[in-house]
């Protein structure tokens, strides 16, 4: 059985009688007392149900081709509304509104961002959020990525984030071995325009003796513990089996994994390619919820401007499409 809408001034039986009436619709107004609208509706109407108010054709902003993409867009990066909302503007189409945009995502069924996003081990904990540190406080981890049909054997890509401004770096090695993780080291105090004064990671054999030792403790001796000395860096480890203490960097990583896994690679080049293009785009182009909806670029001019003595360089954004 139809129910009839709360806020209905006639039942079907009424409806019904209007109907089947000779009466005009002016009579049939005043009999029923509703307007002459509603009599003439219901006049010449052949059933006498409440009928759907949605339109049917949807008068959008963005276009089909548009939609498709910003579902897209959400599905790999998995950005917040009011990330996506600054991303669409941009690049996509400039006269989106934030409830349209919210109305897309829930037709295509792309709108519950925490049904999206898979657990990680460790995830289950109530969340904490990081103190509020300066830039140079620097998180680092290695993800194995999947072999591609020209590489003999899988690679690894090692990951530095910063803590402050979520700018990141990163290179790709064919081992994880000590020399690969003081060499990357390097790499990121070369390229971060911040000077880094701390560093964390877990307690893998690239990064640190402590299990490995006989005292089962920190010696010092490691490579990647005598270059963090050499380069004026204090090195922290993770607390063992508590991987969510890095966890900036494993969310970063997810996003990795939802590009290789979203795109078909044909070689080693093709991936190490859009990854470093990703990168780009992460750091220049994306705005971020816990950076007020800043770029990590834009959060580190920021910083710089506050404090210059944090720096070693100055900080350059890369421009965006023509407007």
């Amino acid at each position: 059985m139809n129910r009839v809408h709360a806020l209905a001034r006639t039942t079907p039986r009424i409806r019904a009688e209007i109907r089947d009436s000779p009466a005009s619709i002016r009579v049939l107004a005043a009999r029923y007392n509703i307007s002459l609208l509603t009599a003439r509706k219901w006049k010449h109407r052949e059933d006498v149900q409440d009928r759907s108010h949605r339109p049917k054709t949807l008068g959008t902003t963005l276009t089909p081709t548009e939609e498709i993409v910003v579902v897209e867009i959400r599905k790999l990066l998995l950005l917040p509304l009011d990330d996506l909302l600054v991303v669409t503007r941009k690049f996509i189409n400039p006269a989106v509104s934030r409830s349209g945009l919210d109305r897309c995502l829930r037709r295509f069924g792309v709108s519950d961002l925490r049904a999206m996003q898979p657990e990680i081990e460790g995830d289950a904990t109530p969340k904490k959020t990081f103190k509020d540190y300066e830039p140079g406080f620097i998180h680092i981890d290695i993800k194995y990525l999947p072999q591609m049909p020209d590489e003999a054997q899988r690679r690894y890509l090692f990951v530095a984030i910063d803590r402050a401004a979520r700018w990141v770096y990163i290179h790709i090695y064919k081992n994880q071995t000590e020399t690969s993780s003081v060499d990357f080291l390097r790499r990121v105090k070369q390229a971060a325009p911040m000077k880094i004064v701390k560093l964390l990671t877990d307690n893998g054999t690239q990064f640190t003796d402590r299990f490995t030792s006989q005292q089962k403790a920190v010696t010092g001796k490691h490579l990647f513990d005598q270059e963090c000395v050499a380069l004026g860096i204090e090195h922290r480890l993770s607390p063992p089996r508590h991987p969510q203490t890095n966890g900036m960097v494993e969310r970063f990583n997810r996003r990795i994994s939802e590009v290789t896994q979203q795109t078909r690679f044909t070689s080693a080049a093709e991936l190490e390619t859009t990854l470093e293009r990703y990168v780009t785009l992460y750091n220049h182009h994306i705005p971020q919820r816990a950076l007020n909806h800043q770029t990590p670029i834009q959060a580190l001019q920021e910083w710089q401007k506050k404090k210059p003595d944090l720096f070693v360089k100055d900080v350059y954004n890369l421009t965006g499409l023509d407007s």
